[in-house]
């Protein structure tokens, strides 16, 4: 998140570990990706991977948006097929940003 902020926001922190393979993986990341940055309430996004190792953190604007997101039912497409193909273990968790504040070295 780039802005300091006063206003509470959420944020999704998802960490996983790819199985072997994961086959189609990255084409559904890239949509999920492509289809969250329209969705609203949806205010950004991080996202590092590192071999199986992948970390996201996604930005929300309360935590009913990220309820919608959740329902939506490509998104529980790729949920599925996550936990049956692509994914070893991961950790989701919902938090509530209360400040954000940024340096940048210039």
């Amino acid at each position: 998140m780039e802005q300091s902020s006063q206003q509470p926001v959420w944020a999704v922190i998802f960490i996983s570990r790819l199985s072997e393979g994961a086959e189609g993986y990255r084409e559904m990341a890239q949509e999920m990706m492509e289809r969250v940055s329209r969705f609203p309430g949806f205010m950004g996004a991080e996202s590092v991977r590192e071999g199986e190792l992948g970390i996201t953190i996604s930005y929300w604007r309360d935590r009913e948006s990220i309820q919608r997101w959740a329902d939506d039912p490509r998104h529980r497409e790729a949920q599925k097929r996550g936990k049956e193909q692509w994914y070893q273990s991961y950790t989701l968790q919902v938090v509530r940003i209360e400040q954000v504040k940024n340096f940048r070295r210039k």
